[in-house]
This record gives structure tokens, C-alpha cells and sequence, in this order.
């Protein structure tokens, strides 16, 4: 008892001891790292926002060696009395293939003196002026100190914006990630007094590259043709496919018709193989001789741009292109009521919703189909490592019904989607249904 009584006292004078100490030592708390860690995360947020934003629009990963410095297409721009060949490429030419111009771009009193007929539209020299002031969207002008047009690159913005035409038709602020329909790529890129570096790639005559570009039309680009070289379908019609919006990607799985990759995965593809930028690209899978021939020759598969313009862009790039959402549709442009009993039919009678599932429109997950699944043939599937088409995303699909539905465009209207899978499901839809899912589809 005696030691269990000392004991105890020690321990209370102990305590004791702790709260006297306590009360005259300031116990300074260890810091919280998240308030400081929440201003770093809104800082790099914004950061990689802007940067993001300057790449999409203006960056051309030094693509100015292959479209300028290779093709000369430059020199076809400005025409001989700039400098370069031909009749060169005028304001009305160029908004003629879809080039869009950024109104923003073009100061006051220029602006004012289009508007008041005073400025030559139909001069190259004034398409000069305009690539002077970073105004083309999607092209950029490199000249010497004499002001001569020496070369030319392309940026995301060439195929994934375009312009609201508040100036103008074609000129106007931009609507960036939105798929350019009216871009003639093929006609463009045709005008180039140099196609023999891509005659040579294909193993083909340039006349023969001419009549491939020629089929495209407008809205269309062919971004397998320099890995398989297969430059029509079995039927003979045109192998390319639209534009696709850029607009409305996050939480998107995959980014290509038919799911090639992710989106930095083509930002990757296109700004080294497609814009033909300075850059690295890696996918063994294009190095099958058998389906991709084009590509196991060139290499394109383990492209080493040298140096490397592209690859430290790309965090920012795919940052900014996830930031843009899908544009909400113009009021008055659908029917309210009958996009709410159209929303009915999508989830319900006609099983939209089983793999565009909203609100992103399209399937978490692995969104992929074979064409059988879907009724349509393979050929595009087949040119993809995956074999299969994608879900695409449903949102803002109002803003790029010009040049059809599908990788293709093979149906014309939202009518003939429905018909489609009204027949190949065997959905048993109503025509008042059609219609009212067609104004849901609008409305998205």
C-alpha cells in the first residue's frame, strides 16, 4: 500500500509539472499546408489555363519546316507580286475554303475601313497584311525584315476553331474547339508548289496526291492516309473523316472516332505526324507492315522531332482543351416541349441512353463499339489499331450538324441517325417520337 501511495504521488506531482510547464511554455501548432496548397493548385490552375490557351491558338510546334520550308505553300499564299508563285491567295479566296479570321486581332481603324469597302479583299497582299497582325485563325506568317512572306505553320486552331461572323461571314471572335466545317484542307493544302515530299511518302505521282486532297471537301481531313496510304474506300468514294469539335472532352475517355487514344495521345499524333511539327510521338501499333505499310516505312510510329517543340506543351494544351465546354444551343433554335418528351424517348423507347449516357453523352469507360454493334460497315474501324468506333459525345452537337453525322458524314440529317438505328434495332419508334427526339438531340 505504501508503494502503491508513492507512486501515486509522483505521478501527480509529475502532472503536476506538465501544466505548470504548459502554462508558461508557447506551444507553437505545426502548420497547415492545405490553405497555401489550395492557392498553388488555383495558381497553376490558371496558369496552365492560359498557356494552354496561347498553344491552341498560336503554337505551330515548328510545323513552318514542312508546310512552308518543304511545301512552299507560303509562296502560293502570297503570289508572285508578294514574292511568291501564282496569283497568290486573297481575303475572298482564302474565307472561300473556310479560313477563318479573328476580328479581334484586326485594329479599329483597319476594321473600319473594311467595313466601308475601303480595303482590297481581293488583293494577296491584303491576306498579307492580315497574317502580319496574327489575324488568320490557325496560320502563321513568318516574314523577313523587308516584310517578304518567307514561310508559314498551322496551329490546333487551323482545324478546331472557328468565328462567330460578327464582323463578317468567316470574320468574327473565335469559337475555339469548335469543328471548322467550312475548312477545305485538301483544296488548301493542293495549292502548295511543292507536293513531291508527300508523293514520295505515299510512293504515289503528285497528280495523284491532287485528285486524294480533291475528294476530301470541306469539313474533311484524312489522318491515316500517311500511316496506311489507303486513299479511298473499297467503293471508291473519299476515305476521310470530319473535323471533330474539341470542345466538351472532360471526362471523355477517348478523343477519336474510333478511339485511338486519349486527347493528349492525339494532340500528341497530330501536332508531330499530322501538322508535321517537331515533336515526339510513340505507338508500336503503327509499326504493323501489314495494316499500316506507310507508317512502318517512315517511322512516323517513333517520330524523334528534333528538337523537341511539342511534348513539354502538351500538359497545358490538354488542360485547356478539357476547360472548353460544349456550347449551349441559341434559344429558339429547338422546340422546349418537345425536347422534354424527346428527352423521354432518348432514355427510354429508343435506348440512346444506354451508351450515350448523360451528362457526358457518351460511356465511362472503354467507349468503343464494333461496327457491327452500331450497323455500319468496318472500313474506318479497320484503319485503327482498335477496330472499333467510338461513343462520340452528344453535347453541343447542334453546333456541328454541317457535313453530316458519323466518323463520315454518311448521314445528312438527325432524321436519318434515328431512321437508322430505328431499323437496325428494331426500335419500333413513332414519327412524332422521331421528331421529338430530334429537338432533345438539338437541345444538348
Amino acid at each position: 500500500m505504501h508503494v502503491r501511495k508513492a507512486v501515486g504521488s509522483g505521478l501527480s506531482l509529475l502532472l503536476v509539472a506538465v501544466v505548470l510547464q504548459a502554462q508558461t511554455t508557447k506551444i507553437t501548432p505545426k502548420p497547415d499546408p492545405a490553405p497555401d496548397f489550395n492557392r498553388i493548385i488555383q495558381t497553376n490552375a490558371q496558369q496552365m489555363l492560359e498557356s494552354g490557351r496561347k498553344i491552341f491558338r498560336f503554337d505551330t510546334f515548328g510545323s513552318e519546316a514542312f508546310w512552308g520550308d518543304a511545301l512552299k505553300l507560303h509562296q502560293a499564299i502570297a503570289g508572285e507580286k508578294n514574292g511568291g508563285v501564282g496569283p497568290g491567295v486573297s481575303p475572298k479566296v482564302a474565307l472561300s475554303v473556310g479560313l477563318k479570321v479573328d476580328a479581334d486581332a484586326i485594329p479599329a481603324p483597319l476594321g473600319a475601313k473594311i467595313k466601308a469597302g475601303q480595303v482590297n479583299l481581293d488583293d494577296p497582299a491584303t491576306t498579307l497584311a492580315l497574317l502580319k497582325l496574327n489575324a488568320v485563325v490557325g496560320v502563321t506568317g513568318f516574314f523577313d525584315q523587308q516584310g517578304k512572306l518567307t514561310s508559314m505553320g498551322i496551329q490546333c486552331a487551323f482545324c478546331h476553331s472557328t468565328v462567330n461572323d460578327s464582323f463578317a461571314p468567316g470574320i468574327g471572335q473565335r469559337l475555339d474547339g469548335w469543328a471548322n466545317r467550312d475548312l477545305n484542307v485538301g483544296a488548301i493544302v493542293s495549292l502548295a508548289p511543292n507536293l513531291q515530299p508527300i508523293a514520295d511518302l505515299l510512293k504515289t505521282d503528285v497528280s495523284t496526291v491532287k485528285k486524294v486532297l480533291a475528294s476530301w471537301g470541306p469539313g474533311r481531313f484524312d489522318a491515316e492516309l500517311d500511316k496506311d496510304g489507303k486513299a479511298f474506300r473499297p467503293d471508291g468514294k473519299q476515305a476521310g473523316t470530319l473535323i471533330p469539335p474539341a470542345f466538351g472532352l472532360a471526362g471523355v475517355n477517348l478523343h477519336t472516332w474510333t478511339g485511338f487514344g486519349s486527347v493528349p495521345y492525339w494532340n500528341a499524333y497530330v501536332g508531330a505526324t499530322e501538322m508535321n511539327g517537331s515533336g515526339t510521338f510513340f505507338d508500336a501499333r503503327l509499326k504493323d507492315k501489314a495494316q499500316y505499310p506507310v507508317s512502318a516505312r517512315s517511322n512516323a510510329w517513333n517520330t524523334r522531332g528534333s528538337p523537341d517543340k511539342l511534348t513539354a506543351k502538351l500538359a497545358a494544351l490538354h488542360f485547356y482543351e478539357l476547360a472548353i465546354p460544349a456550347p449551349k444551343p441559341p434559344a429558339g433554335s429547338f422546340d422546349n416541349a418537345a425536347a422534354t418528351a424527346g428527352k423521354s424517348v432518348f432514355n427510354g423507347k429508343a435506348k440512346c441512353s444506354t451508351c450515350h449516357v448523360p451528362p457526358l453523352y457518351t460511356e465511362p469507360g472503354n467507349n468503343l463499339h464494333a461496327p457491327d454493334e452500331i450497323g455500319v460497315d468496318s472500313f474506318q474501324a479497320d484503319r485503327s489499331p482498335t477496330h472499333m468506333y467510338r461513343t462520340a459525345p452528344l453535347s453541343g452537337l447542334w453546333s456541328h450538324q454541317k457535313g453530316g453525322y458519323y466518323h463520315d458524314g454518311r448521314f445528312a440529317t438527325l432524321d436519318d441517325v434515328i431512321n437508322h438505328y430505328d431499323t437496325f434495332l428494331k426500335l419500333g419508334l413513332t414519327q412524332e417520337e422521331k421528331k421529338e427526339l430530334i429537338e432533345f438531340l438539338k437541345s444538348l
